[in-house]
């Protein structure tokens, strides 16, 4: 196994799944609108950071997007008093992959089910960012 990737051994528990499609286009339009105040409010710096460094930022504040959204779905929460926006967090693990943050809250969320860890993967074309995020439990090894 890779360093930085999470270990599934046998036994491991799917807990929840959550996908996610967010257009592009209308992520753009609400930035144009809203600028710095719909930013902060979403994003955490080291996403925007990122995302606006980025030729096309609007493609990756999509992915971004739609990734906070499924990690809500995969808790069965969605976004609101239990998991805030900036609770779920992207980065890029070793080799770029996209991995999930999660503050106090999210924490709080993901030892309450039982799971050990949130996975996520991402994509998006020239209209639409798209992600599915699997909460896990990995199981006992040996």
């Amino acid at each position: 196994m890779a360093p930085g990737l999470p270990e599934l051994p046998p036994g491991g528990v799917l807990l929840g799944i959550g996908v996610d499609i967010t257009e592009i286009g209308r992520i753009r339009g609400v930035v144009e609108r809203q600028g710095e105040r719909f930013l902060k409010r979403v994003f955490t710096e080291e996403e925007r950071l990122y995302c606006l460094g980025r030729p096309h930022p609007h493609k990756h504040l999509a992915a971004r997007f739609a990734a906070k959204e499924a990690v809500s779905k995969c808790f069965s929460t969605g976004i609101g008093a239990e998991l805030g926006w900036r609770s779920v967090s992207i980065h890029h693990g070793a080799r770029l992959q996209p991995l999930v943050r999660l503050d106090e809250r999210g924490m709080l969320l993901l030892r309450a089910s039982g799971g050990t860890h949130v996975l996520i993967s991402l994509s998006h074309t020239d209209t639409s960012a798209v992600a599915v995020a699997a909460l896990v439990r990995a199981g006992a090894t040996g």
